[in-house]
């Protein structure tokens, strides 16, 4: 255990990262996060191992739909316009990708992680205590009807590309399959070969005690600073101390902008603000994850009871939650479940982070020894085993099959 690699983030795709370096190879491993494993943004997330989750929000017609959309209670996009003005350079670039050739680049990029989920989530927990908590499954797209379905031919045209074709099922069929679905809902569009974690925030700290059971350190503490030496990362300064390493791994999602800074690298990344209501111990919803497409919301049966989450808020780090992005997942839940019932709820709000160009940054910064895995928006779950792979392939001097030039940390110089 000569080398000592510090990796920023306890969440999913640090603690697989940590996992992976501790079996790639006998470095001294610490994770160090200032909240404990699974209870950041990894907590609060649809739970759902979406494979086929390549097409970025940036289609093309945005720019020309989001005004109404913003207009639109009903609409999950909201903005907290206070914050407005600190969000207009982040949003002039991100809005720039809004057109065919990006999104085909982005969902090209995408493929490489997220297309082989399930089985990268199995081969992280084949033989541990968390493989209870993977469960493979259908998932499926709720739309009204087949016009509804046929509006979004772009984005399956992008899945259907990338190898994935669903099994549609119309009309009464729809409601044998799923019988608790609102009689509005007339068509669903089905993918087989995806699964869901049923906690994943339970599923994060299963995966926190394999990686301790492997030799790994976790600490929790805050990270400030990283200091160098003739180029070359040596320590991290912390809130419990000064923290000396050979390598480092910034995977702390939004949060890792400020010490991007600190290597001289200002990345273009905001937080999407997400939310999920859970209902408790709930019956009469999905017997598996069920994205309904009129409300953007996935709603998944899990431990806990049934969890719808969704909506995209802007509005920064520091502001609580807002009411009508919760209201607007009651009402959404309702409308699609009519039969739905539970005893209780549990209200989250989490910070999805979102790069400007919608891809994660996954690789060394110059030739500092500070490794990069942060920026994943919406598939941060799904794709943050083949992540942590990836990125402890690279410390480990053992690099994977994979082109990963998309996702060039560099490319933000």
């Amino acid at each position: 255990m000569s080398k000592h690699v510090i990796i920023a983030g306890a969440g999913i795709v640090g603690v697989s990262t940590g996992i992976w370096l501790r079996r790639f190879c006998d470095a001294k491993v610490t994770i160090i996060d200032r909240l404990p494993p699974g209870e950041g943004t990894s907590h609060g997330n649809a739970g759902v191992l979406a494979a086929c989750a390549i097409a970025p929000v940036t289609a093309p017609g945005l720019i020309r739909k989001a005004p109404k959309m913003l207009m639109n209670p009903d609409f999950p996009l909201f903005m907290r316009w206070g914050y407005f003005p600190k969000l207009l350079p982040w949003l002039i670039k991100y809005l720039g990708t809004a057109n065919d050739a990006d999104t085909r680049r982005i969902a090209s990029g995408l493929v490489t992680i997220v297309a082989d989920s399930v089985d990268q989530h199995k081969s992280l927990v084949t033989d541990t205590d968390a493989a209870s908590w993977v469960t493979e499954s259908d998932y499926s797209f709720a739309y009204t009807n087949r016009a509804a379905f046929e509006a979004d031919s772009y984005t399956w045209g992008l899945r259907r590309e990338a190898g994935f074709e669903p099994l549609l099922r119309e009309g009464e069929a729809a409601r044998e399959y799923e019988p608790q679905l609102s009689p509005s809902i007339g068509l669903l569009a089905t993918m087989s070969d995806h699964g869901y974690i049923r906690d994943p925030g339970g599923y994060v700290k299963a995966l926190a005690k394999v990686f301790e059971g492997l030799g790994g350190t976790i600490l929790q503490a805050e990270i400030k600073d990283f200091e160098m030496t003739d180029g070359k990362v040596t320590v991290v300064a912390t809130s419990e101390g000064r923290q000396p390493c050979d390598q480092a791994v910034l995977a702390t999602g939004v949060w890792s902008k400020p010490l991007m800074k600190k290597l001289g690298l200002s990345i273009p990344i905001e937080a999407e603000r997400g939310y999920h209501v859970i209902f408790e111990d709930a019956e009469g919803g999905p017997s598996h994850p069920v994205m309904v497409a009129s409300g953007k919301f996935v709603a998944t049966p899990m431990a806990a009871g049934l969890r719808c989450a969704g909506v995209v808020e802007f509005g920064g780090l520091e502001a609580g939650p807002s009411k009508a992005p919760l209201n607007l997942l009651r009402k959404q839940a309702r409308a699609a479940f009519p039969n739905l019932s539970y005893k209780g709820e549990i209200e989250w709000l989490g910070h999805r982070p979102a790069p400007s160009d919608s891809l994660p940054l996954i690789g060394e910064v110059r030739n500092t020894g500070v490794f990069t895995a942060f920026g994943h928006q919406h598939i941060g779950l799904t794709g943050g085993p083949k992540t942590g792979r990836i990125v402890a392939g690279l410390v480990a001097e053992q690099p994977v099959n994979t082109d990963i030039g998309a996702f060039d940390p560099m490319r933000f110089a």
